[in-house]
C-alpha cells in the first residue's frame, strides 16, 4: 500500500476520534446541568498534556517503537471513553460530575499523547521513503481535519450532540485506530547506555532545548498562544445554543445545526493546511506564527459581534479565520520543532511542544476562560445565557480577542528569527 495513503488514513482516524466530542461536548454538559464545569472538562486535556505527551514521547524514543506506543495509548483511551458513554447512558440527566470527569480524564490522558505520536510516526515514515516532510506532510495532515469534520457531522446529523453517544462513537474509533497504528512502518528507538548521564538515560534531553534562547522563547510563546486553543471548542456550541432562548433566532440554521456551522472552521483548516509549505517557504516561522496570533484575535472578535440572524456573517468569518489560527500555529510549529531538533529526541521534542501548547497553555487558558464565562454568563434551563448588566458573551469574547492581540504584539517584538530557504529543504 502506498505510504502516503496509509498515513492519510492514520491522520483521518486520529482526528475523527477527537472530532466526535471536542466541539459538541460543551452542549451536552450544559444539558445535564454541568455547564459551570465546562472549563474543567476542557482544561483537564491541558493538565494531562503537561505530563503524558512528553512521557510517552520519551518511551517512544528510548524503550518502545512509536507506532506501538501510539497503538497502546489509543486502546486505553478508547476503553475509558466507552466506559464514560456507558455510565452516561445509564444515568440519563442525573450525571454525577466526579464519575464522568474521572472516566473522561483517564481517556484524554491517553489520547492527548497520540497527536504528537502520530506526527512522529508520519515524519519517520516520510523520512524512510525519502520524502520532504515540510512538503509531503501538510497534504496528508489535511485528511486529519477531514476526519474531524466527518465525525462532527455524524454526531450532529445523528442528533448525538446533546447525548453521550458522541463518547461511544469516539471510543469505538479509538479502539479501531489502536489496531491500525500497528500497520505503520517501524520507528527506531535509541535505547539507553550505561555510560550515559542521568538526563540521557531518562530521555529528558528535549528539555535541554530551553538552553537555546530562540527555542525557549518559541516554546514560551507556544504556551501563551496555546491558551487560546480550546476556548471556542469548549464554549462556541453553548454560545450558539444560548441564542435559542430568544424567539427571533429559534428557527435559524445556526441554532438547529450548531455543529455543522462550527464544522466550517475545520473546512477552512483543510484549505489552510495546504498553504503551509508555501507560507513557511515565503515568510518563515515568525511571520506564520504572527498570522496565527492575529487570526485568533479575529476569531474571538467576530464571535463578540456575531449572532445567528443578521450577524451570521460574522460567525462565518470567524469560522474562516480559524483555519489560519489553528493550523498556522499547530502544524507549522510542529514542523519547526522537527527541523530544529536532532532525530534522537524527535519524539520527546514533539511531546514537549505538545506539553507547552495543549498542556500548560490550554489548561491555563481554559481555567481562566471558565472563570470569565462564569462571570459573564449563567446556566439556566440547560443554556448558558448572558448575566444581566455584565456584557455577557460579547464581553467575554472581547477579552479573549484582546489577549491574543497583546500576545501577537509582544511576540513580534521579542522573537528574533531570520528566515532562510534552508528551512524548507
Amino acid at each position: 500500500m502506498n505510504i502516503k495513503f496509509k498515513l492519510t488514513v492514520l491522520n483521518f482516524l486520529e482526528f475523527a476520534v477527537w472530532g466526535a466530542y471536542l466541539i459538541s461536548m460543551g452542549g451536552y454538559l450544559a444539558k445535564v446541568g454541568l455547564g459551570a464545569n465546562i472549563g474543567l472538562f476542557y482544561s483537564v486535556q491541558g493538565f494531562v498534556s503537561l505530563i503524558m505527551p512528553t512521557l510517552m514521547g520519551i518511551v517512544a524514543d528510548r524503550w518502545m517503537q512509536a507506532q506501538k506506543v501510539l497503538s497502546l495509548c489509543h486502546f486505553l483511551a478508547g476503553i475509558f471513553m466507552i466506559g464514560a458513554s456507558t455510565y452516561c447512558l445509564q444515568s440519563g440527566d442525573s450525571v454525577d460530575f466526579a464519575t464522568l470527569f474521572s472516566l473522561y480524564t483517564a481517556s484524554v490522558a491517553f489520547f492527548m499523547p497520540t497527536i504528537a505520536l502520530t506526527n512522529s510516526v508520519c515524519y519517520n515514515a516520510l523520512d524512510k521513503s525519502g520524502l520532504d516532510s515540510v512538503k509531503a506532510f501538510p497534504p496528508i495532515r489535511v485528511f486529519g481535519t477531514v476526519g474531524f469534520i466527518v465525525s462532527m457531522w455524524i454526531v450532529d446529523l445523528a442528533n448525538w450532540e446533546v447525548n453521550p453517544y458522541q463518547f461511544l462513537w469516539s471510543g469505538a474509533l479509538s479502539v479501531f485506530m489502536s489496531f491500525y497504528a500497528l500497520t505503520m512502518p517501524k520507528c527506531e528507538i535509541s535505547g539507553s547506555k550505561k555510560s550515559e548521564g542521568l538526563i540521557k538515560t531518562l530521555g529528558l534531553e528535549a528539555f535541554t532545548l530551553f538552553r537555546n534562547y530562540r527555542m525557549a522563547l518559541f516554546f514560551i510563546f507556544s504556551m501563551l498562544l496555546g491558551c487560546c486553543l480550546q476556548i471556542t471548542n469548549g464554549y462556541a456550541t453553548p454560545f450558539l445554543q444560548s441564542f435559542g432562548a430568544n424567539e427571533i433566532y429559534q428557527d435559524t440554521l445556526a441554532i438547529k445545526y450548531p455543529i455543522v456551522l462550527m464544522s466550517l472552521s475545520q473546512i477552512s483548516e483543510t484549505l489552510c493546511i495546504l498553504l503551509i509549505p508555501f507560507c513557511l517557504s515565503k515568510f518563515g516561522i515568525k511571520r506564520v506564527m504572527l498570522m496565527a496570533m492575529l487570526a485568533w484575535t479575529l476569531r474571538f472578535g467576530f464571535f463578540a459581534i456575531g449572532n445567528p440572524g443578521s450577524g451570521v456573517w460574522f460567525l462565518i468569518l470567524s469560522m474562516i479565520v480559524y483555519g489560519i489560527a489553528f493550523d498556522f500555529f499547530n502544524i507549522s510549529g510542529s514542523l519547526f520543532v522537527d527541523k530544529e531538533t536532532d532525530i534522537s529526541i524527535r519524539n520527546s521534542a514533539q511531546g514537549l511542544f505538545m506539553m507547552m501548547t495543549n498542556g500548560l497553555g490550554a489548561s491555563l487558558g481554559m481555567l481562566v476562560a471558565g472563570w470569565v464565562m462564569n462571570m459573564y454568563t449563567i446556566n439556566e434551563g440547560g443554556l448558558m445565557i448572558d448575566k444581566p448588566e455584565t456584557g455577557g458573551w460579547a464581553m467575554a469574547w472581547t477579552i479573549f480577542a484582546l489577549y491574543a492581540l497583546v500576545v501577537a504584539i509582544v511576540f513580534a517584538i521579542m522573537f528574533k528569527y531570520k528566515h532562510t530557504p534552508e528551512f524548507t529543504k
